[in-house]
């Protein structure tokens, strides 16, 4: 892993947002995850720290901020460790054009 980036589908499945790496493929070929705003177009596309994610998967829709690219798929209190969730009023969502 170059400067901490991973694939996303894998990402997605070590942090547990699916519960195979093709779903999370999947997720991702269907457009329901964002990465920094934008909708990720595949699942090969490499995200680390400070990434912030949408997900929208099963009946939740989830912003997180990736702390870390994962290793392997642990346990659930382990995956919880790659990313923080994000609060709708956290400022680092707002660009300085939005603020007004």
């Amino acid at each position: 892993m170059a400067d901490g980036r991973q694939r996303l589908d894998k990402w997605l499945w070590f942090a547990r947002f699916a519960k195979t790496r093709t779903l999370a493929a999947k997720l991702v070929n269907e457009g329901f995850v964002r990465v920094n705003g934008t909708r990720a177009e595949a699942s090969a596309k490499q995200v680390g720290p400070g990434d912030v994610l949408t997900v929208a998967a099963g009946h939740r829709t989830s912003v997180v901020r990736v702390l870390a690219a994962g290793e392997r798929r642990g346990p659930a209190p382990e995956a919880r460790l790659l990313y923080e969730e994000v609060e709708r009023d956290d400022g680092a969502l707002v660009t300085e054009a939005g603020k007004g």
